[in-house]
């Protein structure tokens, strides 16, 4: 089965080279790909590597963690919103503030992810007194 998939993958990549290179665009494509493959590799493989090194000891790194790739894809999300050209003739076209929802949004995770945190701890130290000494 993994094979099968794994060629059908190959022949998907294969067709969407051969679709890419037909277009008039298709340095611009590999460019794109080239700087996503760099931004990977040299920002963001070693920021998660070193955030995760950085709260190895820590009593809710899983809960920190989380959060903190929620808050990342976010902002991956948002960022071609927060970064889209100057405005155009139509107003309609991108008509909300996506600093702010975005600012809204990651608000609403750190409360959620405080929240949560304090109800575990909350309920471990509950757990802990009704256990009997012995």
């Amino acid at each position: 089965m993994r094979t099968v998939l794994g060629a059908a993958g190959l022949a998907l990549m294969a067709l969407g080279g051969l679709l890419v290179w037909d277009q008039a665009t298709h340095w611009d494509v590999l460019i794109w790909l080239a700087g996503a493959v760099v931004l990977h590799d040299g920002i963001i493989a070693p920021l998660v590597v070193a955030v995760g090194l950085l709260t190895g000891g820590l009593n809710n790194r899983g809960l920190l963690r989380g959060t903190l790739l929620t808050a990342g894809c976010l902002v991956l999300i948002a960022l071609p919103l927060l970064l889209r050209p100057l405005p155009t003739n139509n107003p309609s076209v991108l008509p909300l503030d996506y600093v702010q929802g975005l600012l809204i949004s990651l608000a609403v995770l750190a409360v959620l992810a405080l929240l949560l945190g304090v109800g575990r701890r909350w309920r471990g130290r509950g757990r802990a007194r009704d256990v009997p000494e012995g």
